[in-house]
């Protein structure tokens, strides 16, 4: 990934729940003007694997806080 500002997503106090972190994430990306390719690669490689998958590609991509 280059150097560009990674968008910042707040994960604290969400119990651990896959579907909003991905939500939380797509509308990020969304606000951060990404193109769509980019946003559904990111999501795809989120659900591509286990939770843990899903939270180290979450960390990948946006400022997790």
């Amino acid at each position: 990934m280059s150097e560009e500002k990674k968008p910042v997503v707040e994960l604290s106090g969400h119990d651990g729940n896959a579907f909003i972190i991905l939500g939380k994430c797509r509308k990020a990306a969304i606000r951060a003007d990404w193109p769509y390719d980019k946003v559904k690669m990111i999501m795809d490689e989120m659900q591509s694997g286990d939770y843990d998958n899903l939270l180290q590609t979450a960390m990948k991509y946006f400022d997790v806080v």
